[in-house]
């Protein structure tokens, strides 16, 4: 329950610097009745401008920071003393006490809990902090729109069937409890955002290992191509080399060296011109291979101009095309000119041998010296060895090649990002039940509420008589009908829209207290002064009678009618006099 003990008001609006206090635990209907003393108190307008309204907004100003009205904020301090504006009040929840200072001029808010000041982040500019604002609120249980329905209610509040549709929507569902769904819906729309935050992440981590690997296999690739020209190569050299060992075990040397003086001449010749060959096959191995690169980037140059890429066959950017169509024709222009010019020096090897003529009948000589022989046999070794170990020479790049196939490509799981995805769509289908005005958690809530709002309002308009029938709908609509005419709340006299507008208040506090907790006090403010009928007081003030004797509130009745005054038990006088309100048959006045 929370009930509201106390309020204590200095220097705001017609309260000046005497503190005023006004004590809120009684159980009983109080008649509020103003004398104005400063307009002569026997005239009929020194009811007016007295101050009684001003504990109504003393008590809006303390709990939510604002008046009734949009009065602004400065506006609210004593025009006489201009300072020193305090507004204090004390209420309890569950049996925890709290305790909000408020003023203007030096700005200041205080909360306590059990007597225990609270940290308050206050703005200085505005004499506020929405944390602990919020905190109230929270503490409460209703806001600032629902406190001018339910607990003060006063000719100033537009009267809820005149308000706009959204404004009645956002009334009545916070009423019910739909705004609750709400609050959780936008906490569940955070959740949401931060999953696919993390979602987003994960993506970034999938396409980043994507594009590592499709660097890593572009790198595989060239190496597998580095590892074929070197297995060619090597290949090509131990051949050279088995054609050298098979040359020199067909040499006779015994003969060589018999045969010595003729081999001279010849061997002279013969040298060149197996210099010349040797020079020769390696030009057309050159050859063939250069053959071979220029074939490769004439396709690589045909790849990239059909604006795919060479290596992974994937479409290419137009300013990455320019990039590698510049480089592949260079390529190909150093390798025609590269070929070319092997071609060039094989004509030239081709004439020298042309020049030197056919070798005749080698001379069947031995070797005149045995070093020579010697030399022969250790050239012989000398191949032999090179042929061993080229034999035993090892792939460099295979090595590399598994290492990246085996270490450096990265498996691309989905798991997480799988079930991310998974888990916003459930959110979103949450979300989706709590904001969907269709949902079915929003029509049995709707459904459920409903049916005891509609029986208070009932209740109460019987009560007023009232002869109209008024139902919300399921739809949140009002239906006002009379002998089953349709009706709209401006068709309705001024007293009867007073005992429609009373009775709509107190079934909305009827629900309220039902769905949340009681609250101890509610103001009526001239409500029943503006166009009420004999009957319809009476049966107002009846209302009030037994709401304050059976439901223990403690009700003030703001009005103008003196004849009142014998139809209650307590009487609370606000008086104005040079200019400044005050209250008899309240708590004691102090400074």
């Amino acid at each position: 329950m929370i009930k509201i003990k106390s309020l204590t008001v200095k220097n705001f609006m017609s309260v000046g610097n005497q503190t005023q206090a006004v004590d809120f635990e009684k159980e009983q209907l109080t008649l509020v009745l103003g004398e104005n003393l400063d307009m002569g108190g026997d005239d009929s307008g020194s009811r007016n401008g007295t101050g009684k309204t001003t504990i109504i907004n003393a008590l809006s100003y303390s709990l939510f920071g604002q008046a009734l009205t949009n009065i602004k904020k400065d506006n609210l301090i004593n025009n006489i003393n201009q300072k020193n504006m305090l507004v204090t009040v004390i209420f309890e929840r569950d049996g925890v006490e709290y305790r909000i200072e408020r003023g203007r001029k030096p700005n200041v808010l205080k909360f306590y809990v059990n007597n225990q000041e609270q940290e308050t982040d206050l703005d200085e500019s505005q004499g506020d902090s929405r944390k602990t604002q919020e905190s109230i609120n929270t503490i409460i249980g209703m806001s600032h729109m629902m406190f001018k329905h339910i607990l003060a209610l006063n000719t100033y509040t537009e009267p809820f069937l005149s308000m706009k549709a959204n404004d009645q929507r956002e009334v009545i569902e916070q009423l019910l409890g739909i705004t609750t769904l709400s609050e959780k819906a936008d906490l569940l729309k955070e959740q949401v955002r931060l999953v696919k935050e993390q979602i987003t992440q994960e993506n970034a981590n999938i396409e980043a290992t994507k594009a590592s690997n499709e660097r890593i296999n572009t790198t595989i690739e060239s190496l597998n191509f580095k590892k074929k020209a070197w297995y060619n190569k090597h290949e090509e050299e131990i051949k050279s080399i088995e054609t050298a060992i098979r040359h020199l075990q067909d040499l006779d040397i015994g003969s060589e060296i018999e045969a010595h003086a003729a081999l001279k001449t010849w061997s002279t010749k013969n040298d060149n011109i197996r210099a010349i060959h040797r020079e020769k096959a390696s030009v057309e191995s050159s050859i063939s291979q250069a053959d071979k690169t220029l074939t490769r980037f004439k396709k690589q140059l045909a790849d990239t101009e059909s604006h795919s890429c060479h290596a992974c066959g994937q479409a290419l950017h137009e300013e990455k095309q320019k990039e590698m169509l510049a480089k592949a024709s260079k390529d190909v222009e150093d390798s025609a000119n590269y070929l070319n010019g092997l071609e060039n020096k094989l004509t030239e090897l081709v004439s020298a041998l042309e020049e030197i003529g056919e070798l005749s009948h080698k001379p069947s000589t031995f070797y005149d010296k045995i070093e020579d022989a010697y030399e022969h046999k250790s050239n012989l070794d000398n191949l032999v060895h090179q042929y061993s170990t080229k034999k035993l020479e090892t792939d460099p790049y295979q090595e590399q090649i598994e290492e990246l196939e085996n270490t450096a490509i990265q498996e691309i799981d989905w798991t997480s990002i799988n079930k991310l995805t998974r888990f916003r769509e459930h959110q979103e289908f949450l979300l989706k039940l709590l904001t969907n005005k269709d949902s079915f958690i929003r029509k049995k809530i709707i459904d459920q509420n409903l049916s005891y709002l509609n029986q208070r309002l009932t209740y109460y308009l019987d009560k007023t008589g009232l002869p109209h029938q008024v139902v919300f709908q399921n739809d949140l609509q009002v239906e006002i009908t009379q002998l089953g005419q349709d009706l709209d709340f401006d068709n309705l006299s001024r007293g009867e829209r007073n005992r429609l507008i009373l009775s709509l208040s107190w079934s909305f506090r009827d629900m309220w207290e039902n769905l949340y907790q009681p609250i101890n006090l509610l103001f009526i403010d001239e409500l029943i002064d503006s166009g009420m009928d004999s009957a319809g007081v009476e049966n107002s003030l009846a209302i009030l009678k037994k709401m304050a004797r059976e439901s223990n509130k403690n009700i003030y009745l703001i009005s103008h009618k003196d004849e009142l005054i014998g139809r209650v038990n307590n009487v609370l006088k606000v008086i104005k006099e040079n200019g400044y309100t005050s209250y008899a048959n309240s708590v004691d006045v102090y400074d």
